[in-house]
């Protein structure tokens, strides 16, 4: 993960990261989220029964390509110098625009917005995350996303 100097923050706004690495999302993890969140709806885990539905198949649920959004920051994003933490401060907008089928693959990438000081050692970001469908025209999501990183 690269890291920035305090200095050097500003030049980052309006900046497009590099996307992160590919992730399969296969009915297995479907399957799995599904067991978390208690979310066992069929359009999510009968194969069969989703193949009569206009997606032809299962597709994820849309809050587990969302919380893909950790996993895929640690590839995408960037530390400010002297980092001690981050922290997941909630969203202002999120739209899922395409349905992932099981089986396809996603990734991330990020526009940021904003970065302002709200305390000393306190930055808080805010960036329009896009997670891409491989092959589709059309993002599984895109939302803004506030993060707070926590420097010394």
């Amino acid at each position: 993960m690269q890291v920035v100097k305090k200095e050097d923050l500003q030049s980052w706004i309006g900046k497009e990261t590099e996307p992160s690495d590919w992730l399969e999302v296969s009915q297995e993890r479907i399957n799995q989220f599904a067991d978390c969140t208690l979310d066992h709806q069929f359009i999510h885990i009968d194969p069969d029964k989703a193949k009569e539905t206009p997606f032809g198949g299962t597709i994820a649920h849309g809050f587990l390509s969302l919380s893909l959004l950790s996993h895929f920051s640690e590839q995408y994003s960037f530390v400010i110098d002297g980092f001690q933490m981050g922290i997941n401060y909630g969203f202002d907008k999120i739209r899922f625009l395409a349905p992932v089928k099981a089986g396809k693959r996603v990734r991330a990438k990020a526009r940021i917005m904003e970065i302002d000081e709200t305390k000393p050692g306190q930055f808080r970001m805010k960036s329009e995350v896009t997670v891409e469908i491989e092959g589709e025209d059309k993002p599984a999501l895109i939302a803004e996303w506030l993060t707070v990183q926590m420097v010394a």
